[in-house]
């Protein structure tokens, strides 16, 4: 019977342990999150002066954050457009990939959506993208890259 009462006591023990681990790693999730959102909220919107935080394109919402092995992440982005039919939701798709690119310190995995539904072709939009040639060929237009550069860029940079 001790034993039972001790392989009991001991499970119970682990399982406080888990549990303990387990909101550890959330705290750490949810903290990973805010820093990608600090990165992205301050992007500026291709049309207007204001920033995709300030337009509510990008939300600490928005942002989530997954373990994928030791010290690499998933991040996942869902950015809701102004207008259902806003013709620069691929390029604000952009934006947010270059900028988390360039200045997120550790090891990722990006996938960048449009909440589903605020957008009229959000499927295709999220193709392209998720498509690391299209967004490389992207990157190769001057022109495209300028615009991505001056949404990106910090004020004081």
């Amino acid at each position: 019977m001790e034993l039972v009462f001790g392989l009991l006591n001991r499970a119970w023990i682990l399982t406080g342990l888990s549990d303990l681990t387990n909101d550890k790693r959330s705290k750490k999730m949810e903290e990973k999150a805010l820093e990608v959102y600090d990165v992205i909220r301050t992007i500026r919107d291709p049309e207007k002066p204001n920033t995709l935080e300030e337009l509510d394109v990008v939300t600490e919402k928005c942002v989530s954050v997954q373990e994928l092995g030791d010290e690499e992440y998933l991040i996942i982005i869902k950015f809701s457009p102004t207008v259902p039919h806003c013709s620069l939701a691929t390029l604000i798709g952009l934006c947010l990939q270059v900028k988390l690119q360039r200045c997120l310190p550790f090891k990722h995995k990006l996938e960048i959506y449009i909440t589903e539904g605020t957008h009229s072709t959000e499927e295709d939009i999220n193709k392209q993208i998720n498509d690391k040639e299209r967004v490389a060929a992207a990157m190769e237009n001057p022109n495209l890259r300028e615009i991505v550069e001056q949404c990106v860029t910090e004020p004081d940079d």
